[in-house]
């Protein structure tokens, strides 16, 4: 019998291993092959146990199942077979049956939850055993009850297949979605998520799309008619609801990257300085003047300057798996002024835009802009500096 070695917790402690029961006998009338928004079962439970920590996995399936079960879990290192569950402890091990729904929420819930050596812990079919309990003599053990928010959700039938898709994407929200986002933009980029998870469309691929989109809208500003600058703020809403595709598919299917993160960033602040540059020539071109241009200049040196400085102060020391831009703060601990202007680099500004495009003044935006943009730098910079102040007192 094969097994994955002992993995480490962050604090240097012995982290559970995970052992995934897909025999027959553990299992609905589901097969671990059931592929749900893009990932099989199995293959979900994996990446979210890998995203929660527990690097080891061990499947136990019978031997006539395994070529077909190791196609399904292709490309992730560290993952063993077995024919039978393993008869000696090893250390600590979480053991699930492979059509539980896979999340990082609850395992690395789970992960962190303390457990005696003799101790066996359970929820919704989700057990914990302590370093002294093999996997195999598991049911000899007194199970003590354990309690997990979110629960774990078992996926016996066909039946629960509509509500662990729901659960997975209403876990798509973030807090920190403006208000706009929350009630108009989201539930449709969900809604369009969810329809493309299954085809295989990747998240760098969605924010190429979303960019481009947004590059379309830009020259719509051009003109003064309201018909034209109200296609052009359509086309820049669309840009804003499809942009929050790509983090969506990267969240459904673990796909999130550093290079798609700096890609979405780099090309939401494109997309912008296309449009406000638009609607300053627009403008220019209508009054017969070149002084609006001075109001593009400063929505697009504002734009482009705060995207430089949220890379450099803040972007590039970031690692991981994570999403990239969550904070104007470098440090991750915003405080009143990093917090006002992560507020205002909410996307809620876009619908402003076609409420003025409506009546042929898009370039009431652009003059907007030309100030805010720069006063937002200059913030951020005040924001920066005084993080900097702050982490050489401490």
């Amino acid at each position: 019998m094969e097994q994955a070695s002992a993995a480490m917790a962050s604090d240097g402690s012995q982290a559970p291993r995970l052992v995934v029961d897909a025999r027959p006998q553990a299992l609905g009338a589901l097969d671990p092959g059931h592929r749900l928004l893009g990932l099989s079962l199995l293959r979900r439970l994996v990446l979210a146990a890998r995203r929660a920590g527990l690097s080891d996995c061990l499947v136990v399936a019978p031997a006539e199942s395994r070529e077909r079960l190791s196609a399904l879990l292709a490309g992730l290192p560290s993952v063993a077979f077995a024919e039978q569950l393993p008869a000696t402890a090893g250390g600590p091990t979480i053991l699930l049956p492979a059509d539980v729904l896979g999340e990082t929420s609850w395992l690395s819930s789970l992960a962190r939850t303390p457990v005696g050596p003799d101790e066996r812990r359970s929820a919704d079919g989700a057990l914990l055993l302590g370093r002294a309990v093999a996997p195999a003599a598991a049911s000899e053990v007194a199970a003590k009850p354990l309690a997990l928010e979110p629960r774990p959700l078992r996926l016996g039938q066909p039946a629960d297949l509509p509500g662990a898709e729901r659960r997975l994407l209403q876990a798509l929200r973030k807090q920190t979605d403006g208000f706009m986002a929350r009630v108009f933009a989201r539930p449709i980029s969900i809604a369009v998520s969810r329809r493309l998870a299954p085809l295989g469309v990747t998240p760098n691929a969605m924010t190429l799309v979303s960019m481009l989109i947004g590059l379309a809208a830009a020259p719509f500003f051009l003109s003064a008619a309201p018909a034209w600058q109200v296609v052009g703020a359509l086309l820049f809403v669309a840009h804003s609801v499809l942009d929050g595709c790509d983090g969506e598919l990267a969240r459904l299917t673990f796909h999130e990257t550093r290079l798609g993160g700096l890609l979405d960033f780099a090309s939401d602040n494109l997309v912008h300085v296309a449009v406000f540059a638009c609607m300053a020539l627009g403008w220019s071109a209508a009054a017969g003047s070149p002084w609006p241009l001075l109001a593009g200049l400063g929505a697009v040196a504002g734009t482009a300057g705060s995207a430089f400085s949220v890379y450099w102060l803040t972007l590039r020391r970031k690692a991981g798996s994570g999403p990239v831009y969550t904070s104007v703060s470098a440090d991750g601990q915003p405080g009143r002024v990093t917090r006002l202007l992560d507020e205002l680099s909410r996307r809620d500004f876009i619908y402003l835009v076609l409420a003025f495009a409506a009546f042929g003044k898009a370039q009431w935006f652009v003059a907007l802009s030309g100030i805010g943009a720069p006063l937002f730098l200059l913030a951020l910079l005040g924001a920066a500096l005084g993080e900097r102040r702050r982490r050489a007192a401490a």
